[in-house]
C-alpha cells in the first residue's frame, strides 16, 4: 500500500468510515455480487475499510471476513461490526492467507491506491487466494491521465484495464465494465473472473 495513502486512512479513519456509511447503499455492487458470487461460499473482502460490505455479505448469505492494511479502519470496522472478523493484511503479500482459501474474493476500489509495480502482483495474489472454480471481483477508481493525489494525500494511480486483464489470463472473465458507482458517484472499472481448475 502507498504509505501516504495508508497514513491518511489511519489518521482520519473515523471521518472516512462515517463518510462511507453516509453514502447511498452500493446497490449496483450488491446486484453484481448476487449475480456472480457463490451463495453460501466462504467470502473475503480485501481492503474492507470500515466493514460495510463484510456486514452486508454476512447478512445476505456470503459468510465473510475482512482484511485491510489500515489499523485505523480496522478499529472502526471492529467497533461497528463486533460480530465479524477483521484482520490486518497488506497487498500484494496478504500474509496469513493461504492459497485457495475462499470461494468468493471481493476487492472494491483498492488497487488504485497501490504503486504501479504492485498492481500486477496484487491481482495475481488475490486470484491465488480464490479457490478453483471460485469468483474474484475486482474494481478500482478510474483516473484519466497522470497519477494524482487527493486533498488527503491518497494516491489514485492511473493505469489501463489491460494490465489487470493480463494477470487474469488463466481465469474466465465473467464481467468487464466501466461504470459510475451508485454509492460514490465516481467512475470505476469492474472485472469479475472465475478461477479455472
Amino acid at each position: 500500500m502507498d504509505r501516504a495513502t495508508l497514513a491518511a486512512y489511519d489518521m482520519e479513519a473515523a471521518t472516512f468510515a462515517q463518510d462511507w456509511h453516509d453514502q447511498p447503499a452500493p446497490t449496483d455492487l450488491h446486484d453484481i455480487v448476487t449475480r456472480f458470487f457463490i451463495k453460501g461460499g466462504s467470502t473475503v473482502d480485501i481492503g474492507c475499510g470500515s466493514g460495510r460490505e463484510v456486514a452486508w455479505l454476512d447478512i445476505n448469505g456470503y459468510p465473510a471476513e475482512g482484511f485491510d492494511a489500515s489499523e485505523g479502519l480496522l478499529a472502526e470496522a471492529r467497533m461497528r461490526y463486533p460480530q465479524a472478523r477483521f484482520t490486518h493484511a497488506e497487498l500484494p503479500e496478504l500474509r496469513g492467507i493461504a492459497s485457495g482459501s475462499f470461494d468468493n474474493v471481493l476487492c472494491e476500489t483498492v488497487i488504485m491506491h497501490l504503486d504501479h509495480a504492485l498492481i500486477a502482483p496484487s491481482v495475481r495474489r488475490m486470484l491465488d487466494i480464490t479457490k478453483p472454480g471460485g469468483v474474484f471481483y475486482l474494481s478500482w477508481r478510474v483516473t484519466k491521465g497522470a497519477d494524482m493525489r487527493d486533498a488527503h494525500g491518497r494516491l489514485y494511480a492511473s493505469f489501463d484495464a489491460a494490465e489487470v486483464r493480463g494477470q487474469l489470463a488463466k481465469a474466465v472473465l465473467l464481467h468487464d465494465e466501466e461504470v459510475v458507482s451508485a454509492s460514490s458517484g465516481k467512475a470505476i472499472h469492474r472485472i469479475i473472473a472465475r478461477k479455472g481448475g
